[in-house]
């Protein structure tokens, strides 16, 4: 057979899924459904799919050898030239497989590494990506290289017979990988500065997070009218971005949008980003976006809930929203969610429903988590109104005979200069 085309034109894809012993066919198509939708992400065709049950991982092709015979077989039926299993591969397991098979195969893994890569913008989602992407990168160089025994010769004082390209190249991602760790940490650092400043305004901050595509950066524009890019696709965004939301109480909260969850999320992914989620972390509560559309918003719950026990955000506040209920006509369906979720608000970003009263709740919140000040200040001490307004703490302000009304929320620095003219 002829060897792999590293550059296959175009691809065309056939994809696996796998069932468990503890998993229902449901479940696995369920999972391979949303294989589907990442691989059609990267406008890859697909020409066909296969579940495949698996009671225990085989160390060679992760299924049996009958099994990957199959698979090989279907796939070249189908005129397929790449596998994508939706399951991590070993990179010994990926080598087994393109060497007996001389198809390309790839994992989830892979997938959801290129779409980050396809969608990162900003310096420290770029950053992060790449150093994923190289961490992945590493263990796999053998199933890139066909030149495998090509060496380069040694200088004089060099008496082998040089290094193998191999070994040169994984030298190279390892000085590559310290490279955009460096870069990284100096990005994180100007980033801790600005979180630093922002939390020098005593405004309260939420977190949206959720499942990717189930509309939290939609959500952020339409409480906040703001234009943050937003589609219906996985991973649209992958930089947090922070809007001011004016409540009707006249609070201002400040609202973070964060890149979105999925199931089997690369484990190195969920490293890489940490310093972008640890915007979950900081804030006083979060909004927890849901798309009820879903037959599996329940285990897009659990998978949300998951990544922030990782990152030591699950025991934060958690405001749940369902959202797109404006494609959910089914009552049943919204009665089930009430019921399991009582506390939680149904919504439609998209026609407005439920917006009123998950304001009101996020108002009611803020009111909570940071008290608001009453202040009567004479008319000579405007310096005071000014070092407020400096501070973002001003809630409200109006002019009378004996001074100005003022509400605040009160930076604890500022604390002792109020403290004599507090209603």
């Amino acid at each position: 057979m002829d060897p792999i085309d590293q550059n296959p034109a175009p691809p065309s894809a056939f994809l696996v899924g796998l069932q468990r012993g503890n998993q229902t066919s449901e479940d696995a198509e369920a999972l391979l459904a949303e294989l589907r939708e990442l691989v059609s992400n990267l406008d890859i065709p697909i020409g066909g799919e296969l579940v495949a049950k698996l009671r225990e991982d085989q160390p060679r092709y992760f299924v049996g050898s009958g099994k990957m015979e199959e698979i090989a077989a279907l796939a070249r039926a189908a005129d397929c030239n790449l596998v994508i299993f939706d399951d991590e591969l070993s990179a010994a397991q990926q080598r087994n497989w393109e060497r007996d098979t001389k198809l390309r195969v790839i994992d989830r893994q892979e997938v959801i590494l290129d779409i980050f890569a396809s969608r990162a913008s900003t310096r420290e989602a770029v950053l992060q990506v790449k150093l994923a992407q190289l961490q992945h990168q590493l263990p796999r160089l053998k199933r890139l290289w066909s030149h495998l025994d090509r060496q380069r010769g040694g200088g004089a004082m060099q008496r082998d017979a040089g290094e193998k390209q191999i070994e040169m190249d994984q030298r190279l991602i390892r000085e590559r990988i310290a490279k955009v760790k460096r870069e990284l940490e100096e990005v994180i650092r100007q980033r801790a500065t600005q979180r630093k400043q922002r939390h020098r305004i005593p405004l309260p901050t939420a977190a949206i997070v959720g499942y990717t595509n189930a509309g939290k950066s939609s959500l952020l524009n339409k409480l906040t009218g703001s234009d943050v890019f937003a589609a219906d696709k996985l991973f649209a965004t992958l930089d947090p971005t922070t809007r001011r939301l004016e409540l009707p109480s006249g609070r201002t909260l400040l609202l973070t949008d964060t890149v979105g969850f999925v199931r089997r999320l690369p484990h190195r992914l969920v490293e890489a980003f940490k310093a972008t989620l640890e915007e979950a972390v900081r804030v006083d509560f979060l909004i927890h976006v849901v798309d009820i559309s879903s037959q599996e918003y329940e285990a897009h719950l659990q998978t949300t809930r998951m990544v922030l026990s990782e990152i030591g955000a699950v025991e934060k506040n958690i405001v749940t929203v369902f959202n797109k209920a404006d494609t959910c006509s089914d009552p049943v369906v919204r009665l089930a969610v009430k019921a399991q979720h009582p506390e939680a608000h149904i919504i439609s970003v998209r026609s407005g429903e439920g917006l009123a009263g998950l304001i009101a709740e996020l108002d009611r919140l803020t009111g909570v988590q940071r008290k608001i000040t009453r202040l009567l200040l004479p008319h000579d001490r405007y310096d005071i109104l000014g070092q407020l307004h400096a501070a973002g703490a001003v809630v409200s302000e109006k002019a009378g005979d004996d001074g100005i009304s003022v509400e605040a929320l009160v930076p604890a620095q500022m604390s002792g200069l109020v403290s004599g003219y507090i209603r």
